[in-house]
């Protein structure tokens, strides 16, 4: 039985060979032999050729190959009074293109578009550029842009962000910072990836530069082929990194000198934490953020009057002194200490943090920031800022155990973020309109793929920078009331370098009244910017 029905017409490709035609073979594929009545021959049929088929035309679109980016910087001139007198200068602002090589099975196949780091930078004119220091800066995060350091410190026009119980309000303003450490040093100020302006090049990943390794490659790579495109291999050279910023700094200071033989004269470590195994609250075996936090948590406590008839230093050094022996013993113990010995340390915490005796014994005697920032003032309805524990905003209600808002971000981001997108256009001349990332949140999901099974530290890399040019010089600069990177942590790591004893004497250690960001303080901005100036040039060779 044929697939179609007696009643229906058969396909007309088949026909019915005639009993007196001549047998023959047909072609394997019968629909495409077909049977014809030849000229001249009536009522005979004959065979004929199959028809060749159409050749199917299959036609394959390809995507247009995305033009080649091209550096995109616009140049500006300037003058900016300082208290070095005037100083004229250029800027740039815009985007630098960083590029792979593209090689196949050992085939050097061209170099092709990877990212665009937004960059802007401030040189000063007239300046012999193999005399003149630059310094690269960046915060940290990591996923925040270098919006702070840019308009809180180091560049010519910074926001009038006013202090802790005056902060600025909308309308914000800028003004010249006659503190500039352009006094001293050009300054190249970069935004990591996914932050600010800076964004992966068409068909690439942005996320592919979210991790540790790769971030350390991108400014490394940025940094490099800023110094040979503006002839600065011959200058002093330094890096300037705040929080985040101080992990990558090192890293990056590293790979310049291992991969390329670009030896820098030294970094700024502001706010630094260059081992997270000095404050790390999750490992319940690991004590050692609850010794390295203490000595913040009594400085905030003391200046929102919980130590009335004491100095500062007093209550610091009553907290270090504790957290470094008894306080350490105890939390060695675990179970095994007395009952009238945890309590006397309960005590001796509940006095120095402004917490109830209570409250710290419920803790197991290891009290985590963000239950401290809003533990501390409860009673009066207030959360402590993490950031900066001089900032203080209203609880969600009286019962929250953790913080749910940072009161120091919240009363400084809505005026840095107004006062960047105004300057760079109006005063830089950018023409850019996507917005400008402030904060990438990227630190959820950043790749500390190198460091799996251990703590993130690069402290080993500050090591052999110091060990390979006996010229690098360090800088780190702590804030008391900072909770994010607390000072005595920073200092710890320090102090567990290994280095021969005289290269310890190229470590400078500053320490402010302030957070995380010393320069929201004004009279601490302008004591930073004045040391940073004196220190560059003494760190200059020159």
């Amino acid at each position: 039985m044929a697939w179609w029905s007696s009643r229906a017409r058969p396909p007309r490709s088949w026909a019915t060979r005639s009993k007196s035609a001549p047998k023959r073979s047909w072609p394997a594929s019968g629909i495409e032999g077909r049977l014809t009545r030849a000229q001249g021959s009536a009522g005979r049929l004959v065979a004929v050729e199959p028809a060749k088929p159409t050749p199917l035309i299959v036609q394959t679109v390809t995507a247009p190959t995305p033009a080649p980016l091209t550096d995109s910087l616009v140049a500006s001139s300037h003058v900016v009074a300082t208290t070095d007198g005037d100083l004229r200068y250029t800027a740039h602002t815009g985007r630098i293109v960083l590029r792979d090589d593209d090689v196949a099975d050992g085939v050097f196949g061209g170099r092709s578009d990877r990212a665009q780091l937004g960059v802007t930078a401030y040189t000063l004119d007239d300046a012999d550029v193999t005399d003149r220091p630059v310094t690269f800066c960046f915060n940290g995060g990591p996923g925040s842009a270098s919006i702070w350091l840019h308009l809180g410190l180091v560049g010519p026009r910074i926001i009038d962000i006013g202090d802790v119980d005056d902060i600025a309000r909308p309308p914000y303003r800028l003004k010249d910072n006659a503190h500039t450490l352009l006094r001293a040093t050009d300054l190249v100020i970069i935004d990591a990836m996914s932050t600010g302006y800076s964004q992966a090049a068409e068909g690439r990943k942005a996320k592919d530069w979210h991790g540790w390794k790769a971030d350390v490659d991108q400014f490394t790579e940025l940094i490099r082929l800023w110094c040979t495109r503006w002839d600065r291999w011959m200058s002093p050279k330094f890096i300037l990194g705040e929080s985040y910023g101080t992990i990558r700094g090192v890293s990056v200071a590293q790979q310049l000198q291992d991969k390329h033989g670009l030896y820098l004269n030294g970094i700024v470590l502001l706010s630094s934490v260059l081992d997270f195994g000095t404050q790390d609250f999750d490992n319940p075996r690991w004590d050692e953020a609850s010794l390295h936090f203490l000595p913040s948590y009594a400085a905030i406590a003391w200046y929102h009057g919980k130590h009335p008839g004491r100095t500062l230093d007093e209550v610091r050094a009553e907290a270090e002194q504790f957290a470094d022996g008894p306080y350490r013993l105890a939390l060695a113990k675990g179970r095994r200490l007395a009952l009238d010995e945890r309590s006397r340390v309960a005590s001796t915490l509940a006095r120095l943090t402004g917490l109830p005796q209570r409250y710290v014994e419920l803790t197991r005697l290891r009290i985590e920031h963000e239950r401290f920032c809003a533990e501390l003032l409860r009673d009066e309805g207030l959360l402590v800022g993490r950031i900066d524990g001089r900032f203080t905003g209203p609880a969600a209600s009286g019962t929250e155990e953790l913080m749910d808002t940072d009161p120091s971000g919240d009363a400084t981001v809505g005026a840095f973020t107004a006062a960047l997108h105004h300057y760079l256009r109006t005063e830089l001349g950018s023409t850019e309109e996507m917005p400008y990332q402030v904060s990438a949140n990227l630190w959820r999901d950043w790749s500390y793929a190198e460091f799996q099974g251990r703590p993130v530290s690069v402290a080993d890399q500050l090591e052999r920078l110091m060990r390979a040019n006996p010229a690098f010089q360090v800088r780190i600069e702590y804030g008391y009331y900072d909770l994010a990177t607390p000072y005595f942590a920073a200092q710890d790591m320090v102090d567990h370098l290994r280095l021969p004893d005289a290269a310890f004497e190229r470590i400078t250690h500053a320490y402010y009244a302030t957070g995380h960001m010393p320069y929201l303080h004004p009279a601490s901005r302008v004591r930073e910017s004045d040391e940073q100036c004196a220190w560059i040039r003494a760190s200059s060779g020159r």
